[in-house]
């Protein structure tokens, strides 16, 4: 089974199949995902995958916004090491350019980033690298299986 067909039966089960978008452009980077969607890049809910002690964390944040190094380490007591792109998929579940916090492998840690409460609609990835879900910030904290709002980064 593809991740965007593991995304769309985890959507299904919480009631929000009707919320992922599959274009026929690629989505794999913010700046095409906000054209792909018609949305400004800072809804584009990216996500950042990091190694902390040698487990993968999974940060959303705005599409804009950048990891802030010290706000990492003071927060996670780690270095900010993100996981290397040939590595993405084994670590997480998904490739890079449609990775986001549904159907993940087991004991990803996912945090989202208070970056995302500025917007009403944030639009992570799908699955794949055409694909992302129209959600509200309340939403994807409820579905997204997140340990809770976290604040590293910087606009």
């Amino acid at each position: 089974m593809s991740t965007i067909d593991k995304v769309r039966d985890y959507l299904r089960s919480v009631g929000l199949e009707d919320r992922l978008i599959v274009t026929d452009q690629s989505s794999a980077t913010v700046e095409l995902a906000a054209k792909a969607v018609g949305t400004e890049p800072g809804r584009i809910a990216k996500s950042l995958t990091f190694l902390a002690e040698g487990k993968p964390v999974m940060i959303l944040a705005a599409g804009d916004a950048r990891v802030d190094n010290r706000k990492f380490k003071d927060r996670f007591h780690t270095k900010a090491k993100m996981i290397p792109w040939d590595q993405v998929e084994a670590c997480v579940g998904h490739e890079p350019g449609g990775v986001c916090p549904f159907a993940l492998k087991e004991g990803v840690a996912v945090y989202l980033d208070v970056s995302l409460k500025q917007y009403d609609t944030v639009y992570p990835a799908g699955g794949s690298p055409n694909s992302a879900v129209r959600l509200s910030p309340e939403e994807l904290e409820r579905i997204s299986g997140s340990l809770g709002w976290v604040d590293v980064c910087r606009a």
